[in-house]
């Protein structure tokens, strides 16, 4: 049976990023969807508006109607804790989580997935793009709003189905790619994955499942990736900077005209791929386009059509993405909440406005993430002048505290006197930029959490 064989889906937790771009796919194939989720407003809520959802608020017996034939769930529930995963479980309605529907996806159509700690979201979507842009009308599930798109969904007709594909809980069990990109391997959720070992067996259990017809490209920058590439029973194809990469960047440079582009040349095989333009800014999303360009040459699409193609990519919400400017102040907005995107990031800001002081207010994720890396955290932010942390932006699934704002201020503050100091709120810290912002300012809000409302309400959004 079909995801588009049941009637009526209902949907727990339907305001998840991957949750609401599974919805999409399911409206497209026209079925009835109706949700529940929390009462906090996220950016998907203007999405499921544009289909008429309007998500019911709080988990209640009544919103599991008699006529449900199936019941997905975000897997931040469980019927321990969600009164309409019970209630289905009770009345014997089909229930699957979120990576169980998406994994029968994966095997309708031939799954080009995007793994790794970082990047999933702009390789991806720039994956998606591409495909789109040369004629290859492919369906997609991403874990961003795509300003082109008008969401984070794509339902084509064409071969292909592109897949962020998130490793956290071993979502990754669940699918069946026919190519994989792997961009990263850095040690995250610490609640889920006990050691590092565990983390990466992870992403090698994922890649050894990729048919021996199928491609892996994999980031050669990475030594932790390299290693997880050793586990594919396919013909394996590196890219990157580094000398020894199979497709690599070559006479990379930012164009110095005050936007984000850059330039950059790939070789292959002592043969040049053609010099290619991005809009986004920095080294890993030349990385991440080199990736694009790799599976898709392996899958023998023309590449002067990809170059052609990447040119138009403007990017996703929440990644590197300019709100405006308010008295000369230059405000921007970035999902980063791990150290080596931290890192990454503010690196690539430094590199196109070095002469700013560049102000960075940063929402913690999740008390355990925040525990585990520390001193990595207290280290990714060199690049800034000033540093304001928000309180940790819990998860519901992990035990509270065991580690504080304060204590990853502290930590920062060892390394530079008065570097970092923690805002009470997102109101608090709102009014303390208005006040203070003038126009040598870069104002950039980092993290998961709902720290976006800063430079929003900075820049009037």
């Amino acid at each position: 049976m079909k995801l588009a064989d049941y009637k009526h889906i209902h949907m727990v937790g339907i305001k998840g990023a991957g949750m609401t771009a599974l919805c999409e796919l399911l409206v497209h194939h026209g079925l009835q969807i109706t949700g529940s989720d929390t009462e906090e407003v996220f950016y998907t809520d203007t999405i499921l508006a544009k289909y008429g959802i309007v998500p019911r608020v709080g988990f209640k017996d009544e919103h599991i109607g008699s006529d449900v034939d199936l019941v997905i769930y975000s897997t931040a529930y469980n019927k321990e804790q969600n009164r309409e995963l019970a209630v289905a479980l009770e009345r014997g309605t089909p229930v699957m989580s979120y990576p169980e529907a998406v994994g029968m996806l994966t095997r309708e159509w031939q799954t080009l997935a995007v793994c790794g700690t970082h990047g999933k979201t702009t390789t991806s979507a720039l994956l998606a793009h591409t495909l789109k842009t040369i004629g290859e009308d492919p369906s997609a599930i991403i874990g961003s709003k795509i300003a082109s798109w008008g969401g984070s969904a794509l339902l084509g007709k064409g071969k292909h189905l592109v897949l962020e594909a998130d490793e956290y809980q071993n979502k990754l069990a669940h699918y069946t790619p026919f190519g994989v990109i792997l961009t990263s391997v850095d040690y995250d959720h610490p609640d889920f994955f006990a050691t590092e070992e565990i983390y990466r067996d992870t992403f090698k259990q994922f890649v050894a499942r990729i048919p021996r017809h199928g491609q892996l490209v994999y980031c050669f920058d990475n030594s932790d990736v390299v290693e997880v590439s050793k586990s594919a029973q396919v013909s394996a194809h590196s890219y990157g900077f580094v000398t020894g990469a199979e497709y690599q960047i070559v006479n990379w440079e930012a164009i110095p005209d005050g936007t984000t582009r850059q330039r950059f040349e790939v070789m292959h095989q002592d043969m040049s791929l053609g010099v290619y333009e991005l809009i986004l800014a920095g080294r890993h999303n030349a990385l991440n386009a080199t990736a694009v360009l790799a599976l898709l040459y392996q899958l023998g699409m023309n590449t002067e059509a990809v170059r052609e193609a990447m040119k138009s990519f403007v990017g996703t919400e929440r990644r590197f993405e300019f709100l405006g400017e308010r008295f000369g102040a230059l405000i921007y907005d970035d999902y980063a909440h791990h150290p080596e995107e931290i890192r990454t990031t503010l690196r690539s800001f430094r590199e196109l406005f070095p002469n700013r002081q560049l102000k960075v207010v940063f929402h913690p994720h999740t008390f355990t993430r925040t525990k585990a890396l520390l001193q990595e955290f207290a280290q990714s932010f060199d690049d800034a002048d000033q540093v304001i942390i928000l309180p940790i932006y819990g998860s519901a699934r992990e035990e509270q505290g065991g580690v504080s704002s304060e204590d990853l201020a502290q930590a920062i503050n060892r390394f530079i006197a008065g570097k970092a100091d923690v805002g009470e709120s997102i109101e608090e810290v709102t009014t303390k930029l208005e006040k203070d912002m003038g126009r040598n300012d870069l104002i950039v809000t980092l993290g998961a959490g709902n720290v976006w409302e800063i430079s929003h309400a900075l820049t009037k959004k």
